[in-house]
């Protein structure tokens, strides 16, 4: 897909933890086509220790709107810079980059969509593309407590909605695959994108149930165009840059220890 370096204005900026914001960008013409799983490398501009842009996941695209969103996690100096952009702003982006998930051709299958912390961005978009084309996708969504756990009403647009938290403080307790609708459930593909180790977890399931599966993985991406070989991940067809080659993967494809 073509890819595009725009100037966005900030519609909104929602605060919706102390270290989550949503951030809402728009522009006279229409956006560019985007698939669920790409993502944009984004300029912060007025910071004097970020000198490169911040790779984040395309978390929504409202067409009625003409917005992309963006889920960002404030972790360091360049994610907490951009999250005090303000309505009017212009952010600078490069997007749509990277390869999304692969969608099934039988939307009769049983879908899970798994999401880790700020790695639930993705599965919002993903969810929608799925309810348009007839496939309503359960969510499974973990974070630490209640208070990490983002946009639920959203998620619930699109599907059926089920979540864990580490301290037991909303839904069930514990990890993602200890939840009891992987018992309960037979699903025919999985999508997931969250912390390494969470990943791995629900690969790992996957493989040993049969089920198909794909992550997002969330390596370091400096450039987003496979230039800087920072984010390279071991395959079955050698070392390639998540950017470029990702950074969605079918499991299969990965090297991992599962």
């Amino acid at each position: 897909m073509k890819k595009y370096i725009l100037d966005l204005t900030v519609t909104e900026n929602i605060h919706l933890h102390a270290n989550y914001v949503l951030i809402k960008l728009t522009q006279a013409a229409p956006l560019p086509e985007m698939l669920p799983g790409q993502f944009a490398e984004i300029r912060v501009d007025g910071s004097n220790t970020t000198f490169l842009r911040r790779p984040i996941s395309i978390n929504y695209v409202d067409r009625t709107k003409n917005e992309v969103w963006f889920l960002v996690q404030l972790v360091g100096d360049g994610t907490r810079k951009l999250a005090t952009v303000q309505k009017g702003d212009i952010v600078n982006v490069v997007l749509p980059l990277g390869n999304g998930f692969t969608l099934p051709t039988d939307t009769s299958k049983k879908v899970l969509l798994v999401g880790g912390g700020v790695g639930t961005a993705p599965m919002l978009y993903l969810g929608e593309a799925l309810l348009k084309m007839g496939c309503k996708p359960v969510f499974l969504l973990g974070a630490r407590s209640k208070n990490d756990l983002l946009q639920l009403d959203e998620f619930a647009r699109f599907g059926e909605v089920y979540t864990t938290t580490e301290d037991g403080s909303m839904g069930e307790k514990g990890y993602v695959t200890m939840h009891s609708i992987l018992q309960q459930t037979r699903f025919d593909m999985i999508y997931t994108c969250g912390p390494k180790p969470m990943m791995m977890a629900v690969a790992k399931y996957a493989k040993a149930n049969d089920i198909e599966c794909e992550v997002s993985l969330e390596n370091t991406m400096a450039c987003g165009v496979g230039a800087c070989l920072c984010c390279v991940e071991k395959t079955d067809e050698g070392h390639v840059c998540v950017c470029k080659e990702g950074p969605v993967f079918n499991i299969k494809k990965l090297l991992w220890q599962i």
